[in-house]
């Protein structure tokens, strides 16, 4: 089953939004930090179902058919709200990010009416543009500090071993969720197919290919009645999943319960 991880700042309304997900039980109240440990649940994606274009009856392995419906399961993943310098250990940074280790998606939910600072405090006119890059730079900067931690050591085992560099850093990098697959096309986005010396700059741009591929993100604007307007001008460059009580259009809730 898939992982996908909710992932915010705090106070943005990801808890809400995997309760309405999943109709798992969750803490729900207006303050940072009310998501310390994660919460787990399972939802189902709706698409339409081959069997109906086929004429046979269906009976899935993974998931349930309804109507010509095809439900398929995902494990959610709701983490607690992320803050500037989580990298470093700041807020539940050291947690946040250990419990996203294994997702293999993301679900960024921003608070698009400005009214929650980056910390999660009520505010006013805050830009949610902020927040969009801030979490990006933070989970840029966790793989970015992972490999060049180890690329040292990966280095010296293709240089003096003769070792498979997608092997090597699959083994360094499986503790995050990295599979060889994803290894193999980030040197070539990130311009380093050819390079054997990598300086931190290189381990950086190698290391936000590395994260863009192996942990795809979509964008979830919560909040979407008091932030038209800022929905209006972020969506011209971005791309942006509307959340506004509507889940239905999206994901399918066939009355199966989250666990």
């Amino acid at each position: 089953m898939m992982d996908v991880g909710l992932v915010g700042k705090p106070n943005v309304g990801k808890s809400t939004f995997f309760k309405a997900l999943s109709m798992a039980d969750a803490e729900i109240a207006s303050r940072p930090f009310t998501t310390v440990n994660p919460n787990i649940g399972v939802g189902y994606v709706r698409s339409l179902c081959p069997c109906k274009r086929l004429g046979v009856k269906c009976n899935p392995k993974n998931g349930i058919c309804i109507g010509s419906n095809r439900f398929t399961p995902i494990r959610l993943v709701d983490v607690a709200g992320l803050v500037p310098g989580a990298h470093q250990g700041k807020g539940l940074g050291n947690m946040f990010l250990d419990d996203l280790r294994r997702a293999d998606a993301l679900i960024h939910v921003i608070d698009i009416s400005g009214r929650t600072d980056e910390v999660g405090e009520p505010c006013s006119g805050h830009d949610p543009e902020k927040d969009m890059a801030f979490l990006e730079d933070e989970m840029d900067m966790w793989f970015g500090q992972i490999v060049a931690k180890n690329w040292k050591k990966v280095e010296s085992r293709i240089r003096y071993e003769s070792k498979n560099v997608e092997y090597e850093l699959s083994n360094v990098l499986a503790g995050i969720g990295v599979g060889r697959g994803h290894i193999k096309r980030a040197p070539e986005d990130s311009g380093l197919e050819k390079e054997t010396e990598w300086s931190f700059d290189d381990c950086k741009r190698f290391a936000v290919c590395l994260r863009r591929i192996s942990k795809p993100m979509v964008l979830a604007a919560n909040k979407i009645d008091q932030g038209q307007e800022n929905y209006e001008r972020l969506k011209k460059n971005t791309v942006l999943w509307v959340f506004a009580q509507k889940l239905s259009l999206r994901f399918g809730r066939p009355g199966l319960r989250g666990s």
